[in-house]
């Protein structure tokens, strides 16, 4: 009698469990971090374990997903309709791929997610596909400026210096299954944008290692102009209050102060302040991850703010505000440089500075994070974006015209 052969299978799994799984993969996301579903209460989360058995052996796990549902704007008590949501999973699922490869995780997921209501499911897969230098982006930028014909093309018409072969096979199998890919777009998604600007902290050597950079190895990457602005902010009696420290809730309350002055001098929506206490709190929770509220004080006053998450390999820039008051002091470019302090202190691969858009326009409105990220020495990478698989298309097609009046 012959062994089964090995399969995969998915049942829900505690947070604990989820949580132990992620302390093992350093390059797992925050956002499949089960205590995220914490930061998003319109979202019902739940986590996903996806397991491997066979040949004899038990159950092992061998992936995990947290899924962020969200249903269709009918009350519940409707039959059928009250029980139908959206399936997101961001950055995710996290897979051992030797053990758990696509091809098999993927039609499973569908299976899995399908019987529990969902009729569309939308998916980014973790990783880099491309990564093109700050060096070489900020050249694109400034031939843009002088309006050189190769300008036009975009950041994805540049050589990127790495591109990943696993990557770029993923994409395929996702169109193998029948998954739709997202349009090409200038804008920021939605979701999570597929291009953003990341610095790389280390660096390789000649034994094949990669260690770590020094803080001046990170400024050695920045332009001449954001390296002396950063080290004058150094020498700009500046004090640096951290909500690690203690205090908490007047660091959050300085930020939102800052936060909505940003806002309104910008011209965008600013977040509530409940959202950012919600995001320090479950981010600190379950030992995996940790969130700061970081203040930067000149004479007792503060003149900039940051929220700063950091999990595994990656430091994150998530918010910034700043006043306009002593702006030659440059507060922000003090709490950047502290950030990336606290990202080489934990050993991260990656600091990160969020989205940015592929245009290389000079006229562009998302032109100024560009230049900003990448003359901080950032490289721009490149995700697969957010993919959809429709169960009910008539139910997505709804769901979809109904979000893009909200975003997702």
């Amino acid at each position: 009698m012959t062994a089964a052969a090995p399969s995969v299978s998915l049942h829900p799994i505690s947070a604990a469990q989820h949580t132990e799984f992620l302390s093992e993969r350093p390059w797992a996301s925050f956002m499949q971090n089960p205590q995220w579903a914490l930061v998003k209460p319109e979202w019902e989360g739940f986590s996903v374990g996806i397991f491997r058995s066979g040949d004899g052996r038990q159950e092992q796990l061998v992936g995990a997903a947290l899924v962020l549902g969200r249903r269709l704007p009918v009350p519940r008590r409707i039959p059928l309709l009250g029980a139908k949501r959206l399936a997101y999973i961001p950055e995710g699922p996290v897979l051992d791929e030797d053990e758990a490869p696509l091809t098999e995780v993927l039609p499973a997921l569908t299976d899995y997610l399908a019987g529990a209501g969902a009729f569309l499911i939308r998916m980014g897969l973790p990783g880099h596909v491309r990564r093109w230098s700050a060096a070489e982006v900020r050249q694109a930028l400034a031939d843009a400026a002088a309006e050189e014909p190769a300008a036009r093309e975009g950041i994805a018409g540049l050589a990127p210096v790495q591109e990943d072969p696993r990557m770029l096979r993923a994409r395929q199998q996702l169109l193998d299954l029948g998954w739709a890919e997202p349009e090409p777009s200038t804008d920021f998604e939605a979701g999570q944008p597929q291009f953003a600007a990341s610095i790389l902290l280390t660096k390789k050597n000649d034994e094949g290692t990669e260690p770590p950079l020094s803080v001046d190895e990170v400024l050695g990457r920045m332009n001449s102009t954001s390296r002396r602005q950063t080290r004058k902010s150094t020498r700009s009696e500046l004090t640096v209050l951290d909500s690690a420290d203690g205090d908490a809730e007047a660091r959050l309350a300085e930020f939102q102060e800052l936060y909505r002055a940003t806002a309104e001098n910008q011209g965008f929506l600013p977040r509530p302040a409940e959202y950012f206490r919600r995001l320090h709190s479950a981010m600190n929770q379950g030992g995996l991850s940790e969130c700061r509220v970081l203040c930067a004080h000149f004479e007792g006053k503060p003149l900039a703010a940051a929220v700063y998450i950091r999990q595994g390999d990656l430091g994150f820039y998530a918010y910034g505000a700043s006043s306009n008051e002593e702006r030659k002091r440059y507060a922000p470019r003090l709490l950047q440089l502290h950030q990336i302090e606290l990202a080489l202190e934990a050993g991260c691969r990656w600091y990160g500075l969020g989205g940015i858009s592929p245009s290389l326009e000079k006229d562009s409105p998302a032109r100024g994070l560009a230049e900003f990220k990448t003359t901080m020495g950032a490289d721009v990478v490149q995700s697969l974006g957010e993919w959809d698989c429709t169960v009910n298309p008539a139910l997505a097609k709804v769901f979809n015209l109904y979000m893009a009046q909200r975003g997702i």
